[in-house]
């Protein structure tokens, strides 16, 4: 299980102002293609918390699962409660709240991440992140479909550092 913090207020305007929604949460992060199968998204009004549980095919997706939800307006904390792999035929997604659940060390994050501050570029991230600002590129392809264009990236927003 890892806890995710994210800026509050710096995200992706879904609910103007209104209270988090578990459906349109879940519909947002399935929308950026990611293999997450069963599924479930819990939110914790009172908290700002988004609970996520249920199967990932891989770290990639899994990782994306989370700055997806954690780069929405108005949560401020994800909790990581998905697990590698496929479930069992007969198996249900666990409760988001299952305390039960735990990461093997194999779905501990492969990636780490980064919070976009105010003036920073693609290039100077992985100028910061990888001594070589010309490797940008990777840090692009491992946002998308988040990202659209290298050159949108606003201060408070999340990013997935994959790996060299």
């Amino acid at each position: 299980m890892g806890m995710f913090s994210f800026i509050r207020d710096a995200g992706e305007k879904m609910f103007g102002g209104k209270d988090l929604d578990e459906k349109k949460i879940r519909e947002h992060i399935l929308a950026q293609g990611l293999s997450l199968k069963p599924f479930n998204v819990v939110v914790k009004q009172d908290e700002a918390k988004v609970f996520l549980s249920g199967y990932a095919a891989t770290i990639e997706d899994k990782e994306k699962a989370i700055i997806t939800a954690g780069n929405i307006d108005g949560v401020e904390t994800v909790e990581d409660r998905l697990k590698l792999g496929a479930p069992d035929a007969a198996v249900e997604a666990p409760a988001a709240t299952d305390a039960s659940v735990a990461l093997t060390a194999e779905e501990e994050p492969d990636s780490r991440f980064y919070t976009v501050k105010s003036g920073n570029t693609l290039s100077g991230i992985s100028k910061e992140v990888y001594g070589d600002a010309m490797k940008y590129p990777a840090i692009f392809e491992a946002n998308k479909p988040m990202l659209k264009h290298p050159d949108k990236i606003y201060p408070g927003q999340v990013l997935r550092i994959p790996a060299l």
